[in-house]
């Protein structure tokens, strides 16, 4: 257990579970850039057209990316606050925090949500087709925006319910379930998008694949401020939606009840129901919260209004279903913590976009940076778990007590001569 502090009695803050959890995601952040910089190098070695100042460059924009203002006239590159760079990465966020907390979530109580990509895809669905219908029928947007939000959050409930389901009542592993449904999601929403030549960007040239974006029907999220802060970004009001919604998980699943049974089902099923809690209730309500949450992800980012989906999502999954695992790795499945970890993901992804734009590297060394450190956030638990023994190691070490000795006789001592030697 962690430390306590010998006066208080109370556990130190910096040996605390949340401590470790933070300090096992900075590891894993630092040694994933730490490996993104020796590509950097490694790479711009491998190419004559980048010098050494290029690399040092590089290095520059994979740790300050987010901050870089561009060149200067004499052609080196400047930092400082950004604005749309700024923005840009609070906007991208907002799908990566609500697939993360839908992962984290899952975790918590014993399921792994690797379903978030089907259910991100059919939040985007129901989004767009409502949002354009009400759109086109002139309802006000205001309804048209809590319609279009709250028919994708139920269909990615639904689709959520599906693997919940299956585990629930015939044991049926939740990987395999939520595997299959991504699939099928993908080409039930190829189909309905296919089938429905209203919904397709026509308009303009060469985007037949594309569905109408929401800023044609006016349909689109509030900037709340965002417009201020960060002009000329695509921040809006939905990242202050995301962060309402990691809170209010937050308060759902350490300050009440229902949190409580969805806890306990998940640290032991079978104990859990011996206690008188409906277990496979609580499975499926848990696999349809993880769920709404990913297909909320797709709402906040399509009602953005300047973002526009490709319908033929057959060829791939969306790539934010599955980069909300590493999300709550990175956050140890703390809902709060999610906000952070996602805002650090999408931070490198605008780093990325810098070092590909900014710099002779090209657009596939960004994302092998990105596919590093993504795949280095998975070994967070491990930095976990090894820091967690080391503590309970010191904590056992400090406060061991030696035992008083055992009150004994001497050899070859007598109570006679105890008595003669105390008489002398």
């Amino acid at each position: 257990m962690p430390r306590k502090d010998p006066l208080t009695g109370k556990i130190k803050w910096y040996k605390s579970e949340g401590a470790v959890a933070v300090y096992s995601a900075l590891i894993s952040i630092l040694i994933g850039m730490a490996v993104g910089a020796v590509i950097v190098v490694i790479a711009g070695l491998s190419k004559a057209n980048i010098s050494t100042s290029g690399i040092v460059e590089g290095i520059k924009l994979v740790f300050l990316g987010v901050f870089s203002t561009g060149r200067d006239t004499a052609g080196h590159l400047t930092f400082g606050f950004n604005g749309v760079n700024l923005g840009n990465m609070l906007f991208r966020a907002v799908p990566l925090i609500m697939t993360g907390l839908s992962v984290a979530i899952a975790f918590k109580t014993g399921l792994f949500n690797i379903g978030a990509a089907g259910q991100y895809l059919m939040g985007t669905m129901g989004t767009l087709s409502v949002a354009l219908w009400l759109g086109w029928a002139g309802t006000p947007k205001a309804i048209a925006w809590i319609c279009a939000f709250l028919v994708g959050v139920a269909l990615g409930g639904l689709w959520g319910c599906i693997p919940g389901l299956f585990k629930a009542f015939f044991n049926i592993n939740e990987v395999i379930t939520c595997i299959m449904t991504n699939w099928i999601a993908a080409n039930l929403v190829t189909w309905w998008f296919d089938s429905h030549e209203l919904f397709k960007n026509s308009a303009e040239g060469g985007k037949i694949g594309y569905v109408i974006p929401l800023k044609n029907v006016g349909v689109v999220t509030p900037k709340l401020l965002m417009d201020k802060i960060f002009a000329g970004s695509q921040a809006n009001g939905g990242f202050w939606i995301a962060i309402l919604i990691a809170i209010a998980m937050w308060v759902m699943m350490t300050k009440t009840t229902f949190g409580y049974e969805l806890r306990a089902c998940g640290a032991n099923r079978h104990a859990a129901k011996y206690a008188g809690i409906n277990d496979k209730k609580n499975i499926i309500l848990s696999m349809a919260i993880a769920g709404c949450l990913a297909a909320a992800g797709a709402s906040l980012y399509y009602l953005s209004g300047n973002t526009e989906f490709y319908w033929s999502t057959y060829q791939k999954l969306p790539a934010e279903g599955f980069n909300g695992i590493p999300v709550a790795l990175l956050a140890a499945n703390h809902p709060v913590g999610v906000i952070f970890s996602g805002i650090f993901m999408s931070m490198l992804n605008v780093s990325g976009i810098q070092l590909k734009y900014l710099t002779a590297y090209n657009e596939y060394i960004s994302d092998i940076i990105v596919g590093v450190i993504v795949y280095l956030s998975a070994f967070s638990m491990l930095f976990k778990t090894m820091l967690s023994k080391r503590i309970k190691s010191d904590h056992g070490n400090v406060n061991a007590e030696p035992e008083p000795a055992a009150e004994e006789d001497a050899p070859g001592d007598t109570d006679e001569e105890t008595e003669k030697g105390g008489q002398k």
